[in-house]
């Protein structure tokens, strides 16, 4: 049977009791119908799930009790920092949340010549905290208790990949693919991933300043809500927990 996680903002240890946010309150009481004496997971994101039992049902929210502090250990031995050229619509949201559940350690938003979105000031706060929201949300459902970082939008150019081992962006006339990678002791991978349209030979002198290698993954052309999900796919199954 599913374990039913939620989501929490803060520091958590056994025997504490806690009101639950109304959010958490709301999905657990009205989506998922737990009743008083139920038992779910909360998780902060510090690699950890803590079982707590439904004490009551208050018009503040539901009072629990966390019952004990479980380790999780399901992170891949890969960290792969996803630099993610801005996609339109719920595409960049289904990439946040895929990547999320194949192990994506880290996320980038990033500002590419071709890229259509455009962000700044207010905006760019508000689609930051709802990618982190989306994030959360995907570890919830995965079963993670280490969150992803999500950081601020990046203009390419402001990208800095020197002294890492493991950058690449795609390229499909690129000499190396992904067998015979030779993969980083720490494991840590950094991907950069273009927008629709694809990178421009800008784009790819920048990357290529900043570090980045070229990396073929296949002879057809990849939209850019698929390519870091096959990459990291691909990734998992020859170096990673698959």
């Amino acid at each position: 049977m599913r374990t039913i996680r939620s989501y929490i903002d803060a520091t958590l240890k056994p025997e504490q009791e806690l009101v639950l946010p109304e959010l958490v309150s709301n999905h657990i009481v009205r989506v998922l119908r737990l009743e008083t004496g139920d038992i779910f997971h909360l998780f902060n994101g510090d690699g950890h799930d803590y079982p707590c039992r439904i004490l009551s049902l208050e018009k503040r929210g539901a009072r629990v009790r966390i019952l004990e502090k479980t380790a999780v250990s399901n992170e891949s031995p890969l960290r792969i920092h996803l630099f993610q050229s801005i996609a339109r619509g719920e595409k960049m949201d289904w990439i946040l949340q895929k990547a999320t559940e194949l192990g994506v350690a880290e996320f980038t938003p990033m500002v590419s010549d071709r890229t259509e979105v455009k962000l700044d000031g207010e905006r760019s706060d508000k689609k930051l905290a709802h990618w982190q929201g989306v994030v959360r949300s995907a570890c919830e459902q995965s079963g993670r208790a280490s969150v992803p970082v999500v950081n601020p939008p990046i203009a390419i150019h402001r990208i800095d990949a020197a002294g890492m081992a493991g950058a690449f962006y795609l390229q499909p006339d690129a000499e190396s693919g992904i067998a015979g990678l030779a993969i980083p002791a720490d494991g840590r991978i950094v991907l950069a991933i273009g927008p629709e349209g694809g990178f421009t030979e800008r784009d790819i002198r920048l990357l290529q300043t900043a570090g980045f290698s070229g990396l073929r993954v296949g002879p057809r052309i990849l939209r850019t809500e698929t390519a870091g999900i096959a990459v990291t796919a691909a990734l998992q199954s020859h170096y990673g927990d698959w």
